[in-house]
């Protein structure tokens, strides 16, 4: 297998006014975006940063940060925000809310089933310790369609059970973790590898059908094997 790729960032309007010619550039590929949280909140910055990953010819995604609400009215609102298209790769934020309740793992099965059955592909899912911490060592076969976006900042990835390995691994949040921490154009920010080569990454991220590419697949209901984790 080949070694990891360094080029995929996600960002929000926390990261300011970017330039992603500049990030194209230094070989960052794909931009994942937050789109929207909870059921009312949509990122100002979500238009004008898909019309500059446009412009810059770059991959673009859209993450949805889960809160405690009814899981199906996130679900719906984030689709009627993102529209997402066969190349628009779409991920679950699921992390700990620190600004209320938080979304469970039936929530996050409810919203994963509900993305399906409107996109006809499961989302990606993003997590880390709180994740972790909700699964344990169970293995969640809802989730396990999902392919799997770690979030942790130590050297070594640690994925849950469910997933025999990570597909995307955030492993800075532009402070903590190993370098490098940040992207021209953007500055410091969370950066993501890829777990195959960037034909696999275009399978993923739906710019390509070749099977052959070469990249470890995320889903399935079991596999091997906490740290610090970073809204993305």
């Amino acid at each position: 297998m080949p070694d990891p790729i360094n080029s995929v960032i996600d960002i929000s309007h926390h990261n300011g006014n970017v330039s992603l010619i500049q990030a194209a550039a230094d070989g960052i590929v794909g931009v994942v975006h937050k789109a929207t949280q909870g059921i009312n909140f949509n990122d100002p910055a979500y238009a004008t940063n898909k019309q500059k990953a446009s412009d810059a010819g770059l991959f673009w995604g859209a993450y949805h940060f889960a809160d405690g609400s009814d899981s199906i009215a996130q679900a719906e609102h984030f689709l009627n925000i993102v529209q997402p298209d066969d190349q628009t790769l779409i991920v679950l934020d699921f992390e700990e809310n620190t600004q209320g309740p938080s979304m469970t793992l039936d929530g996050a099965q409810a919203f994963v089933n509900h993305i399906n059955e409107k996109v006809g592909r499961f989302p990606g899912l993003y997590g880390g310790s709180f994740l972790k911490s909700l699964l344990g060592q169970t293995l969640d076969p809802v989730l396990a369609n999902c392919w799997f976006w770690l979030a942790q900042y130590s050297n070594t990835p640690t994925v849950p059970r469910n997933w025999p390995t990570w597909t995307m691994w955030q492993y800075t949040d532009g402070k903590a973790g190993q370098a490098p921490h940040t992207v021209p154009g953007v500055g410091a920010c969370d950066r993501d590898f890829f777990n195959g080569d960037l034909a696999a990454l275009k399978v993923l991220w739906g710019m390509a059908t070749d099977t052959s590419a070469n990249t470890t697949d995320s889903t399935g209901d079991a596999g091997s094997t906490d740290n610090a984790v970073g809204a993305p």
